[in-house]
């Protein structure tokens, strides 16, 4: 055999939450490119036709879902929707997520607790819709979208740093709880993503300078720029493929270097 078709996805059914755009739809784009059928969620029906919309102009048929994430019910009900429709889950990547920029003095327990019921109770959600599917078909590959916040803490995100940690102790669970089934649980750590989201961080000023949070990041960062949403999809694809059949419980950083590097000296 030759060895790239470890890497080939085809047969495969992949979903992707709250994949109508961003990170999300990149990687699904380059699940679609190596093989697997494409399924995704998003929390409305608005966002979800601006998806269809999107991977049909792409050339790709994708199946889309409304669905909370945060509702146990709601997913128990769209897994057994694609069971039925379309196959069972092979690839899960858990991305849908939210950020609230908030100084932790300042923020209240309820928005506390709604960036942790997205970003840490919904993948524990979706995955554990899913396990079973997976335990029955022999295999598995569940991917959690962590962050560099699964390592660092930043001013204003106390509650996604606190989630995106737990997401990497719970993809570590996964692992060790149902590794023997043949499920891989990986995460995947992007760091700065230059997105619609990150635009107006990198907008040139007035007097043709770097906006100053541009300047900080591209100094921080050893490859010296924003990351790309294209920078995840090989990562991405490798950890729902079998090349990676015995990486298991991994967070794969995608930070141009950010993590490994203390910074340049002053001076």
């Amino acid at each position: 055999m030759d060895f790239t078709e470890n890497f080939s996805l085809k047969g495969k059914i992949a979903l992707i939450t709250g994949a109508s755009y961003g990170i999300g739809y990149a990687i699904a784009k380059a699940y679609h490119e190596a093989g697997a059928t494409i399924v995704f969620n998003d929390i409305n029906q608005e966002l979800v036709d601006k998806g269809l919309k999107s991977y049909e102009a792409d050339g790709i048929k994708a199946h889309g879902f409304v669905c909370d994430v945060t509702d146990e019910a709601q997913v128990q009900a769209l897994v057994k929707k694609i069971e039925t429709e379309i196959g069972t889950i092979d690839i899960l990547v858990n991305n849908a997520g939210i950020i609230r920029r908030i100084p932790m003095t300042e923020m209240s327990a309820e928005e506390f607790r709604k960036v942790v019921d997205v970003d840490l109770n919904a993948p524990f959600i979706v995955s554990k819709a899913v396990i079973p599917g997976m335990i029955k078909k022999g295999h598995g590959k569940i991917i959690n979208i962590c962050s560099m916040m699964s390592e660092l803490g930043r001013e204003t995100v106390s509650a996604y740093a606190a989630a995106k940690g737990g997401l990497k102790m719970l993809t570590r669970n996964i692992c060790s709880e149902y590794g023997e089934y043949n499920i891989q649980c990986n995460g995947i750590g992007p760091g700065y993503i230059a997105t619609p989201q990150t635009a107006p961080l990198r907008e040139k000023q007035p007097d043709g300078s770097r906006h100053p949070f541009d300047q900080f990041i591209v100094a921080k960062t050893p490859a010296a720029r924003w990351g790309t949403t294209e920078d995840l999809q090989g990562p991405a694809v490798f950890l729902a493929s079998d090349a990676s059949n015995f990486v298991n419980g991994h967070i794969l950083y995608v930070d141009g270097g950010i993590l490994a590097y203390i910074g340049k000296q002053p001076g």
